[in-house]
């Protein structure tokens, strides 16, 4: 496949036809591109910057990431009194910026990695070609949907034990969810928490069998089988869960449960649906990059951060990823230029 072609000569001010019909004339040109924000895109920002790769970056739609959701970060290297989320991603952006990245706000709505240079639709109406591309798009965790969620995000309500935890010790938590990842957050908070309920809708868990023998053999984790949430309570934070037990049967009932902390763990949705006719995914949609490295299985693209990782999923080594795609990208194109 041919990675330099049509749009090799094409003027800002020219025409691209779009799949679906519609035609866009604003085309701009970048060495490199990156799209979403958040620890992983604005460290590959600072990185490609500082090697006066002059970067472009989209933000997406929260620009920050998820971290602007969070209200303390406690465990990132640097800040011993600890600092908001939304304050460590205006400290980035700030740094990206002072290097000379170009960070403006937008979507990307559509790609075509099939050529180079490589062409990204921002909201529907614009088009960036560049030589190379950096995915800094992350991943969303699944909630539930209640309005309270929103509500008390930030109050309560987190879906990261990892991040969060620390600040539950000694206190009662929920953990929503069955399967794996539930069983992990349970556990791993049942070392810091008093009390950690999990729970689960059905009367089975999901979760592999060493999961589960884990989750049972750990005496302060309760799990409320056949248990759905109905909304949260709480004079500003989160004080407890309206559960409903035994949905649809003659034994439902409403049970109320006292807790400080309620976290979802029923899995993340990876942002790569746009890359996917492209990029290499696994089943969940988390994209593939060769080991040690953040090069995907197009050459001159790379993804970093949450969308590739399905593991850690933490600030640090978000950053650590966006590091090593703005290493890749500058040898990459030193060597293709």
């Amino acid at each position: 496949m041919a990675l330099f072609g049509k749009l090799d000569n094409l003027d800002a001010g020219q025409t691209e036809d779009q799949p679906n019909g519609k035609e866009i004339s604003d085309v701009e040109k970048t060495r490199v591109l990156i799209i979403g924000s958040g620890p992983a895109g604005y460290t590959a920002a600072i990185y490609a910057a500082r090697a006066n790769l002059k970067p472009m970056m989209y933000e997406g739609l929260q620009p920050g990431g998820q971290l602007t959701t969070t209200t303390e970060v406690e465990n990132f290297p640097g800040y011993p009194s600890g600092i908001t989320g939304p304050e460590m991603m205006e400290d980035l952006k700030k740094q990206a910026e002072r290097f000379g990245t170009d960070i403006r706000f937008g979507l990307a709505t559509d790609a075509d990695l099939s050529e180079r240079p490589f062409k990204i639709t921002i909201d529907d109406k614009k088009i960036i070609e560049t030589d190379s591309l950096i995915i800094a798009t992350g991943a969303t965790a699944k909630y539930l949907g209640l309005e309270d969620e929103s509500k008390y995000a930030g109050s309560g309500v987190s879906a990261c034990a990892t991040c969060d935890g620390f600040f539950y010790r000694g206190k009662d938590v929920a953990v929503v969810g069955g399967g794996d990842t539930a069983a992990e957050e349970a556990i791993y908070l049942a070392g810091l928490a008093n009390k950690v309920y999990m729970i689960v809708r059905r009367d089975v868990l999901r979760a592999s069998k060493v999961m589960q023998e884990r989750v049972f053999n750990t005496p302060n984790i309760e799990i409320l089988w056949e248990h759905q949430t109905k909304g949260l309570y709480g004079d500003g934070v989160v004080e407890g869960a309206i559960l409903t037990k035994k949905k649809g049967t003659p034994e439902e009932e409403e049970v109320m449960l006292k807790i400080d902390g309620f976290f979802l763990a029923i899995g993340h949705k990876p942002n790569s649906d746009i890359f996917k006719d492209y990029l290499d995914t696994d089943q969940v949609g988390y994209i593939k990059t060769i080991p040690g490295t953040t090069k995907t299985n197009v050459p001159g693209v790379y993804a970093c951060g949450d969308v590739q990782d399905s593991v850690y999923r933490q600030a640090v080594t978000a950053a650590g990823t966006g590091c090593m795609a703005a290493m890749d990208a500058e040898r990459w194109l030193a060597e293709n230029s």
